[in-house]
């Protein structure tokens, strides 16, 4: 019995073993394998972002890094003497870094970034535990050019702001590495060799950036901060059509490829979408829009100004002393007239008047696809008495961003319909050119008819000819917009002398391609007039009258001629200085008497193309820009040149 029960434990025993050494011996294997695999990082590409017409506005540049497993070098001072040579670093920098007691140990500096000559050298060496792989660093061809909008990455080419930050996963890739297999000390196993698993680089995102309506815009910001000195500036650009941004950009603005020098505030905020404050008059499109869409006013119907409107026992004055007596509703909307729009505010009621404002967009974020987007304040219904509904009704106790603005002007433009706003228009594969993905414009709500947003842009380019926007006014163009002058509020209280100034337009009118806002806060005039219509206007019509040319759009015969009233000076015709040479140029402008200014910009001996062009209709004092070069191109080629520059 004794012998059968030892004969039992031997065989239990055997089975065991042939169980564990057959059945689990790959498991085991692996198991162990796991405990001594050693990985040596690979990074993938991240992917570019490029610019509507696919130009890169960030992209990496790549270069081979050396990474060293000290344990694994056995000659420490032989593998340094041959390193420091090809990284241009001292045998002692290199030895010192290779016999530190660390897993992997990055060869810095000239182990960082190699060229590929100094890589190749490297490899034919084949130095035990001396291993390459791949850093990126972040290249802006452009500059600072949309540096809010771009983002930045931080270690390991994280996407931290931005861009970046949104489509982090897609840009980032995935990660491979050099799989060996070591002892605990590091040593190398014999015989395991090495595996190595290649990174998958990231994906480039095309952006709907207009690479030059950004220009544009960033060309107007640096030209407004020099002139007003303001606290702030933003720029916005939009498609209405569609809710793509063309441009967007900001003042103050940082040095991406120098990130960590800037103030933090200016990379970590994107004003443009960030920002909240009093809209001022801008805001009054929303009223005129629900007022008319609710059949509250006409606009040939009349209305008196005395200059202030009572409500609840407080007397809101005009922003004109003595008002401006018997108008119209539309004479209303082109003087921005407060009265009128508390009127327009009473007649629609406070449901009426803040269901529009919602349905415009207000008080929630757009869903823009960036990071660190506002809501935006608006009073609660049951906070809205009869002062909080007149304020709001011509945009004084809300708080709005840029870009809930844009978007709600942009559903006048394009016949009453909220779009969401987006910036990434396509997902591409680097390697192959296949689109992964595609942006298809997003339909928000239809918010008022299309016939009313005819009337609304009607009345808007009225401003824009008539009344307080006519700075915005571009012969041929048909710019429609509002104005706004907005005060500050700090402490619950508004800051005595500070505003934000600001304009909003679209064009062409009838059919809009384009709307512009633009807000400058705590601007500083030498002439010390603080008016949107006076600062922010010419502005947006800059931007409007390039944007539409750099677009193909064409000028027009049809619209509204602005009124010019005393002591305004009637428009003048722009002289044609294309295939000029620069001493032809010179006489030119020297002879002529509208006081016309000229910017030349570029290289070369003859006037290859000018924005404004010749035989356009501008103010006295307009700046005409002229781009030199070596010969005169002729049709297309100098209008793409000259808004080029």
């Amino acid at each position: 019995m004794l012998l059968f029960g030892l004969f039992a434990a031997i065989g239990a025993l055997i089975g065991r073993l042939a169980y564990v050494q057959g059945w689990q011996a790959t498991w085991l294997s692996n198991l162990a394998k796991q405990s001594w695999d050693r990985t040596v990082p690979l990074s993938g590409i991240r992917g570019s972002i490029l610019a509507s017409d696919g130009q890169p506005l960030t992209y990496t540049a790549s270069a081979p890094t050396l990474v060293a497993v000290p344990s694994q070098i056995k000659d420490k001072a032989g593998t340094a003497a041959k390193l420091a040579p090809i990284l241009h670093m001292s045998v002692d920098s290199v030895l010192r870094q290779i016999s530190q007691r660390e897993l992997m140990v990055y060869i810095r500096p000239g182990g960082r970034q190699m060229s590929e000559e100094q890589a190749n050298t490297v490899r034919k060496l084949e130095l035990p535990g001396i291993y390459l792989t791949e850093d990126g660093k972040r290249a802006y061809p452009y500059g600072s050019l949309a540096a809010q909008v771009l983002g930045i990455t931080g270690y390991d080419n994280v996407g931290l702001t931005g861009l970046e930050k949104q489509y982090n996963s897609v840009l980032s890739g995935k990660k491979g590495g050099i799989t060996f297999y070591a002892k605990a000390n590091g040593e190398l196993i014999p015989g395991e060799g090495q595996s190595v698993v290649e990174p998958t680089d990231g994906d480039d995102i095309k952006t709907t950036l207009n690479l030059q309506i950004q220009q544009f815009v960033e060309r107007e910001i640096e030209q407004a901060v020099a002139a007003y000195h303001p606290d702030s500036v933003t720029a916005i650009v939009e498609n209405p059509k569609t809710g793509a941004i063309l441009a967007m950009a900001n003042y103050p603005t940082f040095n991406p490829a120098d990130w960590r020098s800037a103030d933090p505030s200016t990379y970590n905020r994107n004003l443009a979408i960030w920002q909240t404050f009093e809209p001022g008059s801008t805001f009054k499109i929303v009223t005129l829009a629900a007022a008319l869409q609710e059949n509250k006013v006409n606009l040939n119907d009349r209305f008196y100004d005395p200059g202030y409107y009572e409500v609840a026992g407080h007397r809101i004055r005009c922003w004109k002393a003595g008002g401006h007596g018997s108008e119209s509703f539309l004479n209303v909307v082109e003087n921005s007239c407060n009265p009128g729009f508390i009127a327009l505010g009473e007649r629609l009621g406070k449901e009426a008047l803040f269901s529009y404002i919602r349905a415009f967009g207000f008080g929630q974020k757009t869903g823009i696809d960036l990071p660190g987007e506002g809501n935006g304040i608006l009073f609660k219904l049951s906070q809205v008495g009869p002062l909080e509904l007149a304020t709001t009704a011509f945009g004084q106790g809300v708080s709005v961003t840029p870009i809930q603005q844009v978007m709600a002007v942009g559903a006048v433009a394009n016949g009453g319909k909220l779009m969401k706003p987006y910036l990434v228009s396509e997902i591409i594969d680097p390697d192959t050119g296949r689109v992964v993905s595609v942006t298809k414009p997003t339909v928000v709500r239809q918010v008022i008819s299309p016939q009313v947003a005819a009337e609304v842009r009607a009345a808007l380019e009225s401003v824009v000819a008539n009344g307080s926007g006519t700075r915005a006014y571009r012969d041929g163009y048909r710019i429609a917009g509002k104005t706004g002058t907005a005060q500050v509020a700090k402490n619950g209280r508004y800051e005595p002398g500070h505003y934000i100034v600001s304009f909003i337009g679209m064009a062409p009118a009838n059919d809009p391609a384009l709307v512009c806002y633009v807000a400058i806060d705590n601007p500083h005039p030498e002439h010390g007039i603080v008016f949107g219509g006076v600062i922010a206007a010419p502005i947006v019509g800059n931007i409007l009258d390039d944007g539409l040319r750099e677009l193909g759009v064409p000028p027009q015969t049809q619209g509204l001629k602005k009124k010019y009233r005393y002591p305004e000076a009637p428009p003048v015709t722009v002289p044609n200085f294309v295939g000029l040479t620069m001493k032809e140029a010179q006489n030119l402008a020297l002879q002529n008497s509208a006081n016309l200014r000229v910017q030349v910009l570029g290289q070369g001996d003859v006037i290859i193309a000018q924005a404004p062009a010749g035989g356009a209709q501008v103010e006295p004092g307009s700046i005409i820009r002229l781009y030199r070069g070596q010969k005169a191109p002729s049709g297309n080629q100098v209008a793409a040149f000259a808004l080029g520059g």
